[in-house]
């Protein structure tokens, strides 16, 4: 019984792992034709605040504890700020200024900051089989979201138009999203030391989400006019599993895991975008696109394998070295000649009689 339990809990941890990303890459179909009708510091707050309260009343019937202290509540307020407001709000606006594909490049490109800022903060081991999994990974992904005739022109150089401006495509505020995800998710390590990871998000959510409403309250109009009800059957996926579920499970990962592995899972999020767009939505996938799945998972495979490659490449290296050797050993063997050495026999002793 119980080794049946425990064979259930093993076969259901891969599938967690990846159900972030999977969720994530969903609410993404979801989201596309509510955009439109909504305006986005709306749409962010509709994502965080009512996810945010979900969380907490499933930490309630897990029994998780609150938070305690002002520690706990100083960092689960700094968390806020930059994974709730900021991320969030980066995110929203950068969709509306630039092109779905070429943002969720540079968003989903942040496990490349999330390395870096491991490797400085936690001594995370990358490795050279890590940095080529995440240089792949973002070729991949740039494979996936970037136009086909983009991506030909710069292999064939044959581009003439000039580089439109940085500033005013959006992109940087896609990049300054992806920064604050990355911030974000190394910070849930620092907040887990004062407070439970699942109850941190719930309220990390609620308080980032606020100001958003705020804010769009002041500088946006007709939020929810133009929606019908589709559009909240979208939202209310994106909020329930793109939001509450996958937020919950992400940062539960998170606050104990590798987070360099953890955050390289990002990469399957335009993935599971273009496939169910494709089931869903009928968007055909280009030959361009199909190299770019591809090389997202072989970029995932290195990144979580990296110890098992580079502990077979120590141990080939091992075994090649121990055989160039043994050559310089059997010449010596083979001049060793056998030695008699004479024993005597010792006389049987008699022992005296008592």
């Amino acid at each position: 019984m119980q080794l049946n339990k425990s064979a259930s809990q093993l076969s259901l941890a891969p599938l967690l792992l990846i159900a972030p990303f999977f969720l994530w890459g969903t609410a993404m179909v979801a989201m596309k034709g509510v955009i439109p009708h909504t305006t986005p510091l709306f749409m962010a707050g509709i994502r965080l605040v009512p996810a945010g309260m979900l969380i907490l009343i499933g930490a309630a019937f897990m029994g998780r504890p609150q938070p305690k202290g002002w520690d706990a509540w100083l960092w689960i307020i700094l968390f806020a700020l930059v994974d709730g407001a900021l991320f969030q709000g980066f995110l929203a606006e950068g969709l509306v200024r630039t092109t779905a594909g070429l943002g969720s490049v540079m968003i989903d490109s942040q496990p490349l900051a999330v390395a870096l800022l491991s490797l400085w903060l936690f001594q995370e081991h990358i490795g050279l089989w890590g940095w080529l999994g995440l240089a792949v990974g973002v070729l991949g992904i740039s494979l996936i979201g970037l136009p086909d005739e983009l991506i030909l022109g710069f292999i064939s150089s044959s581009t003439s138009s000039p580089p439109h401006s940085f500033l005013e495509s959006g992109e940087w505020l896609m990049l300054l999203a992806a920064l604050s995800m990355a911030v974000g998710t190394v910070m849930i390590r620092f907040v887990s030391r004062y407070a439970d990871p699942v109850t941190a998000t719930g309220w990390h959510m609620i308080l980032g989400g606020l100001p958003l409403w705020g804010i769009s309250s002041v500088a946006e109009s007709q939020q929810w006019t133009n929606l019908v009800s589709s559009d909240w059957i979208a939202l209310a996926y994106a909020t329930v599993f793109g939001s509450a579920i996958a937020y919950g499970l992400f940062f539960y990962f998170a606050s104990s895991g590798n987070l360099t592995s953890l955050s390289s899972l990002t990469f399957l999020t335009p993935v599971f975008a273009l496939i169910f767009g494709n089931l869903l939505l009928h968007e055909v996938l280009s030959p361009v696109q199909w190299v770019g799945v591809s090389l997202t998972l072989v970029s995932i495979y290195l990144i979580n394998q990296r110890e098992n490659l580079s502990g077979k490449t120590k141990t080939n290296a091992a075994e090649q070295s121990t055989t160039q050797r043994q050559p310089e050993l059997e010449p010596s063997t083979q001049k060793l000649k056998p030695v008699t050495v004479p024993v005597r026999e010792s006389e049987p002793e008699v022992l005296p009689r008592l």
